[in-house]
């Protein structure tokens, strides 16, 4: 699957990256959100699979396309293989329609059963990267899971900078980071994209911490798997009755702590991302005289695989320079 789908599911993101990238700082989130995912429906009809969408853009009466139980991809037959996948044409809508940082497209697969099929309600998470693998826990304090990750990386307290998600449910938690002394970096939205950044050495991001959505956790924990990286996460009760017994007719259990290898349990998982707008991990479309150029990351588990990927699109008929 991995080495048939992957260069599959780059074209998928870079085709939803380049559609709303057009109205990047235009101020209409769902306008940009609406290109997305219509240029990444349209890319998914050609691709050889019988795709499964477990986690989208919602149930089928509150969207179009892309929902949840949508079949995607050629089907069934000529032995394509049965795909289960995660979508998210653009995480970080606010961050398109303001021209803001990390606005990226995103999707994982796997065989079939190989992502968990959360419910979309937020989640309480705890992500590093792979020298704190095993290190942290979810219920400690701040203060010793950042001494655990500064340990791990043989660095000071001061030395990391942990990203957390701008909101009023998180001033306890960024007082206690502050308390300890280290860095921060506060986002509006893209919490998918600094979980990643966090397995990546060079980003400069250390860690995430706080609630954020469960559907982009279970995306995160894909990437994160190829990785090494590690996600532990909880789900956050919903006072939403009505959304608390929907989530547990889908076996979800709230006392539970879910780690990485729960919310991505795949041995065939492939994730594809395409920057929209230049972030700490993948650079944003850049449109350019007559060719249109792209970033992205492709991750597949089984192999082991990392691939940073520079696409320049050729204009038909146009003759351009490519340059570094």
């Amino acid at each position: 699957m991995e080495q048939t789908l992957s260069l599959e599911f780059l074209r998928v993101v870079e085709e939803a990256a380049i559609a709303c990238a057009r109205s990047i700082g235009h101020g209409r989130r769902k306008h940009s959100d609406k290109l997305a995912v219509e240029a990444m429906r349209k890319a998914m009809e050609s691709v050889r699979m019988d795709g499964t969408i477990v986690i989208g853009e919602g149930e089928r009466d509150e969207a179009p396309m892309l929902f949840i139980g949508e079949k995607v991809g050629m089907g069934p037959d000529d032995g394509h293989p049965p795909v289960d996948i995660a979508v998210d044409p653009l995480e970080g809508t606010n961050l398109c329609a303001t021209g803001a940082p990390s606005a990226i497209a995103v999707l994982a697969a796997s065989e079939k059963g190989g992502l968990l099929h959360a419910p979309d309600l937020y989640m309480q998470k705890l992500v590093v990267g792979p020298a704190a693998k095993g290190k942290v826990h979810l219920d400690a304090p701040v203060i010793e899971n950042l001494e655990a990750i500064a340990k791990a990386l043989d660095r000071k307290i001061g030395d990391l900078t942990v990203t957390v998600l701008d909101r009023p449910r998180h001033d306890q938690l960024i007082a206690d980071i502050r308390a300890a002394g280290a860095r921060i970096q506060l986002i509006g939205d893209g919490d998918l994209s600094a979980a990643i950044s966090a397995a990546v050495s060079g980003t400069g991001i250390h860690a995430v911490m706080g609630i954020g959505g469960a559907p982009e956790g279970v995306i995160s924990a894909a990437a994160l798997k190829c990785l090494n990286g590690e996600i532990q996460a909880r789900l956050v009760v919903d006072t939403n009755t009505a959304s608390r017994e929907n989530a547990e007719e889908m076996g979800v259990d709230f006392d539970r702590i879910y780690k990485t290898e729960d919310l991505a349990p795949g041995k065939n998982i492939v994730f594809a991302a395409c920057g929209v707008t230049t972030g700490n991990l993948l650079k944003g479309v850049q449109f350019f005289g007559h060719g249109t150029r792209t970033s992205s990351l492709i991750l597949t588990y089984a192999s082991g695989l990392v691939r940073f990927i520079d696409t320049v699109y050729k204009h038909p008929g146009e003759t351009i320079t490519v340059r570094f």
